[in-house]
């Protein structure tokens, strides 16, 4: 729908001062300025959403409670009953997670020659990776180079990353481009050829490679056709509820379970990639979500209990630009290439407050403070707060037409509700977006456990502890071609012995002796909509302006 009436003030001021806001020079935070600002106001460092974890590898770290719930939770599969001696489906690879990350292992492994089933919850392509509008950071300019690209990683993760992970994400990251581009993917290109480039928050070069604001899309629309092409085997509406492990601990396979009958499904595979995704449709702290039906993190609860060490699992990353009007599109990811362009963040006084091109988690932690603490956030007729992007300076700066030319998706997106941002602005306020964390790999994306291998969202260590806008493609196809590489390697050489789920076992006996509820179980598989689910998030978003009230 139009803006209604109580926001009209605020945009007339957002009008008049988009000439003097075309002049100013917002300066970057100083590394003080910027951890005070963390601290005072990003949601991961609210200890009141946090609780100890009391079991497994990462016993003792506190973690939002919505991760805990799901680690300290029993099996969806009793260990003492399921026959594990059967087998439904035999090969060498098992790939879990149909996204990039997922489909990129399939082909890799195939084409070094194992056999490959791949499983995923949905259907083959439903995930994160479809909803990536922003495009795939690479150094692939003569302006530019690895080198760069690993500082303004390791420092857009708070150098928590782990420099092993990130030299490898940013070695292969211009061969990635390459390798989509030969499949067919369709980048932006100048007219003698040339891929376009443009910046994101915390990269110090335009290295962002985009398919106008479809970018996941057009990747995965070309990865989906290599894997019906190459005719893998795609076991679909089968997210995986447990692992398999052999008597000496080896990955041995998975337990699927058929979300339409119930019923489950025994894999035996010498190797496993695990690609499932993140958790954004837990929605911790109750913040909305960018993420697709099936983010619930199950990819994180199974490997836990099998013994795989989680890093980083604390941190959460929101992204500044989640939609706040119109209600219907609440919490959707307006791309960070709309501020790689030149859009311009303002407040309910038309005031620029932060250097758009600042970290995400930099730049959230100043929205939440523009509305909460200085109350200079516009505010919609249901109470929800938000600031302006101010989206129409982009054919101020740029050629005139670029909005139409680059941003087509969200145009049309919001001409649904009578919105034309090619001359009004976006009404935004951060939302949850990324898993930081995750399943501790290599740089071969080996787990803890052997023939265990993950890639993606699943995994932590490349991001550290705030990811940079375009590090998530390039994360999942990166480590997707290498953990289809060495999942293939292991299964020559390493083939395991009858499966178990004596580690289930175990994990369910430490919680009864913890008296955690049985009627917890894990994974999730799906959010949890149910009335009383929807009551829960609906209490929190409708007061999520008040998010931070008490700021320390």
């Amino acid at each position: 729908m139009p803006y209604p009436s109580v926001l009209q003030p605020s945009i007339r001021l957002l009008e008049q001062t988009r000439q003097a806001r075309l002049k100013q020079v917002i300066p970057r935070l100083s590394p003080e300025g910027k951890q005070d600002l963390l601290r005072k106001f990003h949601p991961d460092f609210d200890p009141r959403y946090m609780r100890e974890i009391q079991v497994g590898p990462n016993a003792g770290l506190k973690v939002p409670v919505e991760i805990a719930d799901i680690l300290e939770a029993y099996s969806r599969v009793d260990p003492d009953t399921y026959p594990v001696e059967r087998v439904d489906v035999s090969c060498d690879v098992l790939v879990i997670g149909g996204g990039g990350g997922g489909a990129t292992a399939a082909l890799v492994a195939r084409a070094e020659g194992a056999s490959v089933a791949l499983a995923t919850k949905l259907r083959l392509g439903d995930s994160n990776t479809i909803m990536a509008e922003g495009g795939i950071a690479a150094a692939t300019k003569p302006t530019d180079t690895p080198v760069h690209h690993f500082l303004d990683t390791m420092g857009g993760g708070r150098y928590a990353n782990s420099p092993e992970l990130v030299k490898t994400l940013v070695h292969d990251a211009p061969l990635i481009v390459k390798w989509l581009k030969d499949l067919g993917v369709m980048f932006d290109q100048e007219e003698d050829g040339t891929i376009v480039t443009s910046f994101a928050g915390g990269h110090s070069r335009r290295r962002v490679h985009s398919c106008k604001d479809f970018s996941g899309m057009e990747m995965m629309r070309v990865l989906r056709d290599e894997i019906l092409n190459k005719c893998i085997p795609v076991i679909e509406f089968s997210p995986a509820v447990e692992l398999l492990l052999d008597g000496a601990g080896r990955c041995a396979g998975a337990i699927l379970e058929n979300i339409e009958t119930g019923e489950c499904l025994t894999v035996r595979a010498k190797a496993v990639v695990l690609a499932s995704g993140g958790l954004g449709r837990l929605h911790i702290r109750s913040f909305p979500t960018t993420n697709h039906y099936g983010a619930t993190a199950d990819g994180l609860a199974i490997a836990y209990r099998a013994g795989a060490r989680l890093l980083d699992i604390d941190s959460v990353q929101y992204h500044p630009t989640g939609i706040a009007w119109p209600e219907q599109m609440l919490g959707h990811l307006v791309t960070e290439a709309l501020r790689g362009n030149g859009a311009h963040l303002v407040n309910a006084k038309g005031e620029r407050f932060i250097n758009e091109l600042e970290t995400r988690d930099t730049t959230s932690s100043a929205i939440i403070r523009e509305c909460i603490d200085r109350n200079l956030g516009a505010v919609t007729p249901t109470g929800m707060k938000g600031v302006w992007l101010d989206v129409p300076v982009i054919d101020m700066v740029c050629p005139e037409g670029t909005i139409q030319r680059l941003f087509a998706g969200i145009v049309g997106r919001f001409e649904r509700y009578g919105i034309n941002v090619k001359t009004e602005p976006i009404l935004v306020f951060p939302t949850q977006h990324y898993q930081n964390g995750g399943i501790r790999i290599d740089g071969d994306s080996r787990t803890d456990i052997p023939g265990l291998f993950a890639a993606g969202e699943v995994s932590g260590g490349v991001h550290g502890r705030n990811r940079l806008g375009g590090n998530s493609l390039v994360d999942i196809f990166v480590f997707g071609r290498r953990a289809g590489m060495q999942a293939a390697s292991w299964a020559r050489e390493n083939p395991p012995e009858e499966p178990t789920l004596d580690h289930v076992r175990r994990h369910n006996k430490t919680l009864e002796a913890l008296g955690v509820d049985k009627e917890r179980r894990s994974p999730k598989i799906l959010p949890d909509y149910t009335r009383e689910g929807i009551k829960r998030v609906e209490t929190a978003v409708s007061g999520l302006h008040l998010l931070r009230r008490e700021c320390r």
